[in-house]
């Protein structure tokens, strides 16, 4: 293609008339090292009084250009990689984290398992102890809210109707765990309660209509056969305590099926989410235990524990309420921290360390087979656990990757990533997921993108438009 620029001379009429419309315009003066640059990197130009006129070529001309330099291409999810030196060291720390909240998370539970137990034995009271452990619990977040180590959460009334029955079946739950505790061994009521898996297939299957794979039943028989070995070799056996242990395995069972099915979408989860349980769960408490046990009783109990153990027992109150605060709050950071599969192996190795250490602490007899029925019934709730994990997409609901435990709180994408724990999912996961409001819209985004799968694009607009909205 060939320019060529062909100048008129513009007639003496018209110019004349033309220019002296025309003013000119003062020209900056730029700094020498400015105007250099523009002289160097400004484009050709032409005067606007010169026509151009573009004169067609009919020849085949070549034109030689220059191989461009190729350049890395860089993915979006490759945006914020860092130094593999740097996410090394980043997973070494993590790794440290998650063993330090369960080694306090296991800790914390001992030591309220043992003061737990002494008050009870010097003071059997359930109804009171449960009391004042729910109280304590409260009024450090209360404390908490008011300092301001802790957010306050953004509740409505929506939120406590649909925490009601949560709070009630927590209420059972502990209630009847703390009556169990209170005549039989603590390493009793901890065998019986490692049956929880148990109760909560078999409550899904024959009231919610779920139906699982043969080796969730399968994992079910070392459950159930060790829970029972247990019972008939107890010592000291109490059919109204292992009732007490069974009522609160079932209780707990509920409590997370209400808190799957009536707090889906709620903005309030992890330690929050806790105290708010805490404290509603306390409202429903007091009532009943001043009409079970009440004032009277709980005075003359009060006044021989003191003749007995002296102002120790006072100690061992307080040490048994603030502890019972402390482990639950530690297991909500730690659940924050890992998935819930992780969090359910560790929920098992603590009840070994409980037993374990209430049998050294309580020298409590214990006889070999009883032994062998506790080891059975802790296998069989790490087997269970382990089959929970394989479980195809078809038998999960689509709920459980952010609702498997009410208290679980996503802080960032790699929280969430970890609760997506297996690769397939559904396409109405992912919809549910993009959608789900206790997500927020960027973190949804970065665990799509990290998760490296095959997403449609109508997800991504529908994560977009959350994310222009905030």
């Amino acid at each position: 293609m060939i320019l060529s620029l062909k100048y008129t001379a513009p007639s003496p009429l018209a110019g004349s008339a033309a220019f002296s419309c025309r003013k000119r315009v003062p020209v900056p003066r730029l700094p020498p090292s400015i105007q250099n640059l523009q002289q160097s990197t400004a484009l050709p130009s032409f005067s606007s009084h010169k026509p151009l006129y573009i004169i067609p070529c009919t020849q085949n001309l070549t034109l030689s250009t220059k191989p461009r330099r190729k350049v890395a291409e860089c993915h979006a999810y490759e945006a914020d990689k860092s130094q593999p030196q740097a996410a090394g060291t980043s997973e070494a720390a993590q790794k440290l984290k998650i063993g330090l909240y369960f080694a306090t998370w296991w800790a914390l539970n001992v030591v309220f398992n043992i003061y737990n137990k002494k008050v009870l034995n010097a003071f059997p009271y359930p109804w009171l102890t449960s009391t004042l452990s729910l109280a304590a619990g409260s009024l450090i977040m209360f404390i908490s809210w008011a300092t301001k180590l802790a957010h306050v959460p953004k509740v409505n009334m929506d939120f406590w109707r649909a925490l009601f029955p949560v709070a009630v079946a927590h209420t059972v739950g502990h209630v009847a765990a703390t009556v169990s505790m209170s005549k039989v061994a603590v390493s009793f009521t901890h065998i019986i309660k490692s049956g929880e898996p148990a109760f909560s297939v078999l409550v899904s299957r024959f009231l919610l209509g779920e139906s699982f794979p043969i080796p969730v039943y399968l994992s079910l028989v070392p459950i159930i056969g060790g829970c029972a070995l247990a019972a008939v070799t107890e010592l000291n056996f109490n059919m109204i305590r292992f009732m007490g242990a069974m009522i609160s395995n079932l209780a707990f069972v509920f409590r997370n099926i209400f808190s799957k099915k009536g707090m889906k979408g709620m903005s309030v989860s992890g330690l929050n989410y806790y105290a708010c349980l805490s404290i509603l769960s306390l409202l429903i408490l007091i009532p009943f235990a001043i009409l079970v046990e009440g004032p009277k009783m709980w005075a003359v109990g009060w006044q021989t524990a003191l003749s007995q153990i002296r102002p120790n027992f006072v100690w061992w109150v307080v040490a048994q309420s603030v502890f019972y605060h402390l482990c639950n709050q530690v297991s909500c950071m730690s659940l924050d921290q890992i998935s819930p599969l992780t969090f359910s192996i560790g929920n098992t190795m603590k009840r070994i360390s409980v037993i374990v250490s209430s049998i050294l602490i309580f020298h409590t007899p214990i006889h070999p087979t009883n032994a062998v029925a506790a080891a059975i019934a802790i296998l069989g709730t790490f087997l269970y656990s382990q089959v929970e994990k394989n479980l195809p997409d078809s038998m999960r609901t689509k709920n459980e990757l952010w609702n498997s435990h009410p208290m679980t709180a996503f802080e960032d994408s790699s929280t969430l990533c970890k609760c997506l724990n297996y690769k397939k999912l559904s396409f109405q996961v992912w919809k549910d997921l993009v959608k789900n409001p206790r997500i927020p819209p960027r973190i949804a985004m970065q665990a799509l993108i990290s998760q490296k799968a095959k997403i449609p694009s109508s997800l991504f607009a529908i994560n977009g438009r959350r994310i222009m909205q905030e």
